[in-house]
């Protein structure tokens, strides 16, 4: 599917992913984003870009967010929380979410969805660990809530004729990514007390990560190069970067020289996948690959993020 000249929504749109999304598809497209007014991290002044604001588990949202105009639906929108104490209510909020998307695009006739899913859909899997990789077992209600979407959009596309794309991501990093990751987190925590960093987990947690421009390109380019009922694409890099490697690059880039202290467990929280790294082969063979691997990826967003401060 091409994606210029196109009446696209994104939603989650105020969000880290979103907010990059429809800053870069606004200027060949007609881009609609709605989000809840608290999420808003600097979008809405983009030109072209027009915001509907309010809860995708309203019926009303869904109904004005979407019409028979739309041409494609970037859905984005979550409650991301890995390690949410209140699991049903997380579980039932994203699928309600998703429930209500799809139908309403049964509603209206729309037949085109791309889904920003998770690398936590597969759990403790071996790595790199490819999209036909089985079986699924998500060790956190968030994984287990993306799952749950990815089947609800499959039995969608199969039973009404839907083109869907699905991208379980990688951590994706960049400019204004959002407090509870690791990186704002460590900066943070450096600010309050530049003497000591305490890491949560023992520091050899190890997973993937890819820059916002990368993710981007590549979910666009996905879209335009497949167009099966439904396309499952893993989207991150070959390489991985450690915890205590990105203490380290936080720490010199603030010119600092803490303490750093980690706890004993492999993991950081409960939910917490120890080592994560998604093969990216399928997405290779279309021809496209990422700008920066995990580690400069992370150093540049560090960068970018300790001189924005």
């Amino acid at each position: 599917m091409n994606l210029d000249g196109k009446q696209i929504l994104i939603t989650g749109g105020y969000g880290f992913i979103g907010s990059h999304l429809a800053e870069q598809l606004a200027s060949n497209n007609n881009v609609t984003i709605v989000d809840r007014s608290e999420n808003q991290i600097g979008v809405e002044e983009v030109k072209g870009i027009e915001v509907i604001e309010g809860d995708l588990y309203d019926l009303s949202v869904v109904e004005m967010a979407i019409t028979s105009e739309t041409d494609m639906i970037f859905h984005l929108a979550a409650d991301k929380a890995v390690n949410s104490e209140n699991i049903a209510a997380q579980f039932d909020f994203n699928n309600t979410m998703t429930s209500n998307i799809l139908s309403r695009m049964k509603e209206v006739g729309v037949m085109n969805i791309a889904f920003a899913s998770s690398s936590t859909v597969y759990g403790e899997a071996e790595c790199p660990t490819p999209e036909s990789y089985t079986p699924l077992e998500p060790i956190s209600v968030y994984g287990a809530s993306k799952l749950a979407s990815e089947a609800l959009i499959s039995a969608y596309a199969h039973g009404f004729d839907y083109t869907t794309w699905i991208f379980r991501l990688a951590n994706v990093v960049g400019p204004r990514l959002q407090k509870g990751a690791v990186i704002p987190d460590f900066i943070e925590k450096l600010k309050k007390n530049p003497e000591l960093l305490h890491v949560l987990g023992d520091g050899h947690q190890e997973k993937s990560y890819i820059y916002i421009e990368d993710c981007i390109e590549a979910m666009c380019w996905i879209i335009e190069m497949t167009s099966d009922p439904t396309n499952v694409y893993n989207i991150g890099t070959k390489t991985t970067i450690s915890v205590r490697e990105i203490a380290e690059i936080v720490a010199n880039q603030m010119d600092l020289s803490p303490k750093i202290t980690y706890t004993s467990s492999d993991r950081g929280w409960a939910g917490d996948v120890p080592r994560m790294s998604l093969s990216v082969e399928k997405l290779i063979s279309l021809g496209w690959g990422p700008e920066l691997e995990s580690e400069d990826a992370v150093r540049r967003t560090v960068r970018e993020l300790v001189s924005s401060q």
